[in-house]
């Protein structure tokens, strides 16, 4: 068998083989779109215990449905959160909000500052429901979402506080947003969009 043979067989045997590494790469990320969280928007308004206080949830993640980041990244989808949270928080504040003691915020911009979905949904339920949206409330120090830390930023003067975000899976967020505004001597109430956690 000339040496040229002996090329060919190594390169045929398994331990030689070389690998397509792009293809494993493409097969875990096909997996990994598979695992991302997803919403139906089939109504399911909860109260729910997380993190040391309640919240109000309209919708709850799901197996099919769009993904949070398909969602996210839709302007349309702006006013449809907008409409669902005008109906919740009117049907639990009540004529308590137009006494003129009621703001809303979002909680802390971290990665979209110029374009942030929570913020936006904010602002518009503010519009609605005729009280003052408050932008940048708080900052946050990090980007981590766990154990975050918030700093005091645009504070609105109303007592009351109606916190929104648009998604939640720890708690750990609105949590932070909670210990500021309590330390403030504010009085706080929290509606999120999607509850993203699956014990819930």
């Amino acid at each position: 068998m000339s040496l040229i043979d002996l090329d060919i067989l190594k390169q045929d045997t398994p331990a030689h083989k070389e690998k397509d590494l792009f293809a494993e790469t493409d097969k875990r990320k096909a997996w990994e779109k598979e695992k991302l969280a997803r919403c139906d928007f089939t109504k399911q308004v909860k109260i729910l215990h997380r993190a040391g206080f309640y919240f109000i949830s309209v919708w709850n993640k799901s197996v099919k449905g769009r993904t949070l980041i398909d969602i996210k990244a839709d302007d349309n989808m702006i006013p449809f959160f907008a409409t669902n949270m005008v109906e919740l928080i009117t049907d639990t504040i009540g004529d308590n909000l137009r006494n003129g003691t009621w703001a809303i915020v979002a909680t802390p911009k971290r990665r979209h500052l110029t374009h942030n979905f929570a913020s936006l949904i904010a602002q518009e339920i503010g519009t609605r429901l005729g009280i003052p949206f408050y932008d940048d409330c708080a900052t946050a120090r990090t980007r981590e979402r766990v154990n975050a830390v918030f700093t005091a930023n645009n504070i609105p003067k109303e007592q009351n506080i109606i916190v929104f975000d648009d998604f939640v899976t720890t708690g750990s967020t609105i949590k932070a947003m909670k210990q500021l505004l309590d330390t403030l001597g504010k009085t706080s109430v929290y509606f999120i969009g999607i509850n993203n956690h699956c014990a819930s």
